[in-house]
């Protein structure tokens, strides 16, 4: 399964918490320094001068969701795109890659896809080109184009990314009926399914586990802790729950396909899981199509979002290229692609792209695996965007410390 997973996550938002000192202190080449600064973006022009040639890098798994989007725009337009070349890598290795090209004068990465670790870790070293305000008149009426929750995810980019996609994501729970005839509909009540069916329920560990960590920043909301974003100081409730839980769980997998596998095959009744992590895996045959989500009330979404990212040290003609295509790519038509086969459901992080504009690939997969809740779900309970950065480095050091303890990846 083609998914980011979090994979390394916490290094990645722990360097550019650390970066973020510099950045603070305007650095050459950091935001707000000597180097920070965008290409004029009157030397950009409208169209680029001649076909350019695009090296796009993924470290968020986006291309499952936007590859054809980008296939569409080369083919309809083969005076700005003459060759799209895509290769992937872990996040962490972002930063430091475009850094290194960067400092050796050639600029071999043009756009990257990113999610909220990279594009962190990528505004800390001072390696991306500010898109907006200074490219604003590219993207018309972008943050009224985005949904509500979208508009909020963009906010967080600081105007360093455009968003492509979006989902809500969790926390939700995931379990086999046949073992759980009734999900609990609390924390309370999964805490009291927990005790009475000792190493039945299991989470991968937030640093690295899209639904760990929804499930870690949405146990503030459902808890009704003091400041759901302040770990370190806001959260006692949500840190005393989880060590009480603790005591039920054998250990914490270092990724989210393991608890999958280990829900297929028995080994647990209920994990953790997000919208995307239910209906891909149970297309993909990972887990039986007859495992059930739940939601636990007072439910809260917590939000999710992957961006296009523009490296520094680019030509102007590449900048035009690259700022056509992602304009091209918020277009209606081209995001309803990002329904895929539910990896990050929606997907789509503009209005009125309906599951209808999707290819039929995308219907047939949402009508067969989707679940008709979340459609109501998702219109009727409040979305919380993700924490920033330092604080998730804050909140994954303090799981580390007080929860995961020596049950982290053991068996």
């Amino acid at each position: 399964m083609q998914r980011r997973t979090g994979l390394r996550f916490r290094r990645v938002l722990l360097a550019a918490s650390l970066a973020a000192g510099l950045v603070a202190c305007g650095a050459p080449g950091a935001p707000g320094g000597d180097g920070g600064q965008a290409a004029d973006p009157q030397a950009v022009p409208d169209k680029p001068s001649k076909p350019v040639e695009l090296n796009i890098l993924d470290i968020a798994g986006n291309l499952q969701l936007t590859k054809q989007m980008i296939e569409n725009f080369k083919a309809a337009h083969p005076e700005v795109l003459a060759k799209v070349t895509y290769s992937t890598a872990p996040a962490p290795s972002m930063a430091g890659k475009l850094k290194a090209e960067q400092d050796g004068g050639v600029a071999q990465t043009h756009l990257v896809l990113s999610g909220t670790d990279g594009l962190s870790a990528g505004i800390a070293n001072g390696t991306l080109t500010k898109i907006l305000p200074d490219f604003s008149s590219r993207f018309p009426n972008l943050m009224q184009n985005y949904l509500e929750p979208a508009a909020k995810m963009q906010e967080l980019a600081n105007g360093y990314g455009i968003e492509v996609v979006y989902y809500p994501s969790g926390p939700l729970l995931e379990f086999n009926p046949a073992a759980v005839p009734a999900a609990p509909a609390s924390p309370q009540e999964l805490l009291d399914w927990a005790k009475a069916h000792p190493e039945k329920f299991q989470y991968a560990q937030p640093a690295n586990s899209g639904p760990g960590r929804t499930f870690l920043m949405g146990l503030p909301y459902l808890l009704g802790d003091k400041d759901p974003k302040d770990p370190d100081k806001g959260w006692d409730k949500t840190w005393t729950f989880l060590q009480e839980l603790g005591k039920y769980v054998k250990y914490y997998p270092s990724g989210t396909t393991e608890t999958m596998k280990n829900l297929a095959s028995g080994s647990v009744d209920m994990i953790m899981s997000t919208t995307g992590w239910d209906i891909n895996p149970r297309k993909l045959g990972t887990v039986p199509n007859t495992v059930k989500t739940a939601i636990m009330q007072p439910m809260h979404w917590v939000t999710d979002a992957q961006y296009a990212l523009i490296p520094k040290g680019l030509s102007p003609d590449q900048e035009s290229a690259i700022l056509q295509l992602v304009a091209w790519m918020l277009k209606p038509d081209q995001q309803a692609i990002a329904y895929d086969d539910g990896y990050f459901y929606p997907g789509p992080a503009v209005k009125d792209v309906t599951l209808r504009m999707a290819p039929q690939k995308s219907q047939d997969t949402i009508k067969q695996f989707g679940r008709p809740e979340y459609e109501q779900w998702i219109a009727q309970y409040p979305k919380e965007t993700s924490l920033p950065a330092e604080q998730q480095v804050k909140a994954f050091d303090k799981w580390n410390q007080l929860v995961g303890g020596s049950k982290v990846g053991k068996k």
